[in-house]
């Protein structure tokens, strides 16, 4: 906690503002983009919500009070930087944004980066079926292996209606799979 302490308060001061910023980077870059990824889809979309979102965390963070950790914090601008994506993308093409998720897996077997095979890709269509929350709620838990109160921060809701809603989708990805 006192490393993370350190780095806000390097974060904060103009002299070392860039050095720590890039330490951040280190940091963080790696876990933010497989988070926005989850969210986003596509490799290329990806990136260009992780670079807003560090640009978002470089011109905000003196506005950090420290209310909750300073990854529950990136997480949160990271979420909320890929559904304005999804969002904007959705509007641009004039499709809802299930209908733009649902492209985005679609199209997901074609992109380079996606190394998954069929059951992935099974799995990543059945995340896609779920409503936005259940979606950010499932991959947070399942795959980044987070915990209730970490969620609960980021998402800003009680860890009881993360508990229910990570449930009822886990039920709703076991439909979708065990269907055919």
């Amino acid at each position: 906690m006192t490393d993370e302490l350190d780095l806000i308060a390097r974060l904060k001061d103009k002299a070392t503002k860039e050095t720590a910023f890039r330490e951040l980077l280190k940091l963080y870059k790696e876990r933010l983009y497989w988070h926005i990824r989850k969210i986003v889809i596509n490799h290329d979309d990806a990136d260009d919500v992780l670079q807003n979102t560090f640009i978002k965390i470089f011109r905000s963070i003196d506005k950090f009070k420290g209310d909750s950790k300073l990854f529950s914090w990136m997480y949160r601008i990271a979420t909320n930087e890929s559904i304005t994506h999804i969002n904007k993308n959705a509007k641009r093409i004039q499709i809802t944004n299930e209908e733009a998720k649902t492209n985005a897996i679609n199209n997901l077997k074609a992109d380079v980066y996606f190394e998954g095979n069929e059951i992935q890709l099974k799995l990543q269509k059945a995340i896609a079926t779920l409503p936005q929350k259940q979606q950010l709620v499932f991959n947070m838990k399942y795959f980044d292996d987070m915990k209730y109160k970490e969620i609960s921060q980021i998402l800003e809701t009680t860890e009881g209606a993360l508990k229910a809603s990570y449930h009822i989708a886990v039920k709703k990805i076991e439909t979708f799979l065990t269907a055919d």
